[in-house]
């Protein structure tokens, strides 16, 4: 069976999201770079995979599925179901909960600090510390929640790895490029589940991939 396609550029924590869930998941699969400065991402081909003109894409076969998460979603449902659960109805509760909060409380917070630390920099514009600061309060008080939840569990659905927490993966190691890096410091539980994330060879790709 041919490789399944993964479209984008690694610089993109939605694509690096891709690769680990698709690296977890043993998924073979080729990392195809689409150029930004020429416009690609606008071209008719690549329309036919992401009709938003974005990145990532998935090709497997005849089908095309665009999203991040959906991505990540599929990767795990057709190669390795145990990180979705979905055998166990309160399990797999579970993992959909802590990814909705990934989405929706933890990069949603995070991402606006590595867009100031990173991307605008990269970009020739300027940092907004107000920006950074106001956002720092919100993923502090996110960070809080993990705290409290990781007291419980090892993980964040429970006592077992999920694509909850591979999720998390791309925007956090993004995190330690920027000055804030020591922000885990302060919850013990939460830089330990990270720690142990760490040591896993799907993150530790997505972390090669994302060097200079």
């Amino acid at each position: 069976m041919a490789p399944v396609k993964l479209y984008g550029a690694t610089l993109s924590w939605n694509v690096t999201r891709c690769v680990a869930a698709l690296e977890e998941a043993g998924v073979e699969y080729e990392l195809v770079p689409i150029n930004f400065s020429t416009g690609e991402h606008k071209s008719p081909d690549h329309l036919a995979r992401n009709p938003f003109g974005q990145v990532p894409a998935l090709q497997d076969g005849d089908l095309y599925v665009f999203e991040s998460r959906a991505i990540c979603k599929y990767a795990c449902r057709k190669n390795k179901p145990e990180l979705l659960k979905e055998g166990d109805i309160k399990e797999s509760a579970m993992v959909d909960v802590w990814l909705e909060v990934e989405a929706h409380q933890y990069t949603a917070a995070l991402s606006p600090i590595l867009f100031e630390c990173l991307i605008h920099p990269m970009l020739g514009g300027a940092t907004d510390q107000k920006v950074i600061d106001d956002n720092l309060v919100k993923i502090k008080n996110v960070l809080a929640v993990y705290e409290a939840r990781l007291t419980k569990s090892k993980y964040l659905a429970g006592d077992f790895l999920s694509l909850a927490d591979l999720n998390h993966a791309s925007v956090t190691l993004c995190l330690a490029a920027t000055p804030y890096a020591s922000l885990f410091d302060a919850y013990p539980h939460v830089k330990a589940w990270w720690t142990d994330l760490l040591t896993r060879p799907s993150v530790q790709k997505v972390a090669a991939l994302m060097k200079p």
